[in-house]
């Protein structure tokens, strides 16, 4: 009547609702990111909470999930005392007796004067930086105050993880139930099957990679009498959650702290660094890896970096597994397609 094509109609309407979710998603952004590690967190529990739920009723997951939290606080506070005050030392040290950078530049233009005009340079943007760092003082101490209300997230991720293992199949069962279609809850319900795999053996690999990190690291780096390298190691096992940025910034503060720290031989460090990431992007990763986590590298830096923008760290962390599904997504409806 008003001259409206129905067509028309259903796919403006359609486009409207898509924008306003996209639109509420970008606003909500900060807390689906918490729920996403929250949701991560939660399958790097899963095996465990499975291993033990297994001697429980399957109707009653509490006390397998009190029972695995305790497991995991046990096991950190374990790890904490075996190794965290070496660490806190290493780390009040390092405080205490911070790299002597004009040593070091004084150091280098002795030994390559050719080098002296670059020397006198770096010297003086460090000058600049130190009197610009000085000046910001009040500013980043305001930051820092209120970057640390972000710290409540570390209380807030396991709580909700705990729900997420307690009621995951509840909430699974009841997405399922809103499908009339035999065929087409079939169909979601291998989805869902799809994504858990997925998500369960990227935590998985993830984990033990990181793992891998910090034992290599410890046993290499000590055995070289690097100065600091539990704590270095310490700081390669968190930053290696982190895709593709995470390594690089660990194997640049390593890099950096060795050779301001006076150690002799730094090359032997980058040329350790480079051996282990090649075994460990090229021999040990695939292997662990199952074939749906594997993206093209120029995606994954896509995604590294617009995780970033969206989410920082979190984003960055997010990112890969993210993609990840989004890939298995575009091949399921491919495949439904098709059939």
């Amino acid at each position: 009547m008003l001259g409206l094509d129905p067509k028309a109609a259903r796919v403006t309407w359609t486009a409207a609702v898509t924008l306003l979710l996209l639109v509420t998603v970008y606003l909500i952004r900060g807390t689906l990111v918490v729920f996403a590690v929250a949701l991560l967190f939660a399958y790097l529990l899963y095996p465990l909470v499975d291993l033990i739920g297994r001697r429980f009723s399957p109707k009653s997951r509490g006390p397998a999930l009190a029972l695995a939290y305790l497991i995991v606080l046990g096991g950190v506070t374990a790890i904490g005392i075996a190794i965290g005050s070496r660490v806190a030392m290493e780390a009040h040290q390092l405080v205490a007796h911070p790299p002597d950078v004009r040593g070091f530049l004084e150091r280098m233009q002795f030994a390559h004067p050719a080098f002296s005009p670059l020397i006198d340079s770096a010297q003086g943007r460090i000058r600049d930086q130190l009197g610009e760092l000085v000046s910001a003082a009040p500013q980043l101490s305001l930051r820092v105050l209120a970057a640390s209300a972000n710290l409540i997230d570390l209380i807030v991720i396991p709580i909700l993880s705990f729900f997420i293992l307690k009621d995951g199949r509840e909430i699974r069962d009841s997405v399922l139930s809103m499908f009339r279609s035999a065929a087409t809850r079939r169909e979601t319900e291998l989805a869902f099957r799809a994504i858990h795999e997925l998500l369960l053996q990227y935590m998985r690999s993830l984990f033990f990679l990181c793992c891998t990190v910090l034992v290599v690291f410890s046993v290499v780096l000590s055995a070289m009498d690097v100065p600091y390298a539990l704590l270095l190691s310490s700081i390669a096992f968190l930053c290696e959650f982190v895709p593709l940025m995470g390594p690089l910034t660990a194997a640049g503060v390593i890099l950096v702290v060795s050779a301001l720290s006076g150690y002799p031989h730094v090359l032997w460090i980058a040329g350790f660094l480079g051996v282990f990431r090649i075994a460990q992007d090229y021999v040990i990763s695939p292997r662990l890896m199952s074939k749906g986590v594997e993206l093209h590298p120029m995606l994954v830096i896509l995604g590294v970096f617009g995780g970033a923008e969206i989410g920082g760290v979190a984003g960055v962390f997010l990112s890969v597994p993210l993609l990840a599904l989004g890939r298995l997504v575009l091949l399921r409806v491919r495949e439904t397609s098709a059939g």
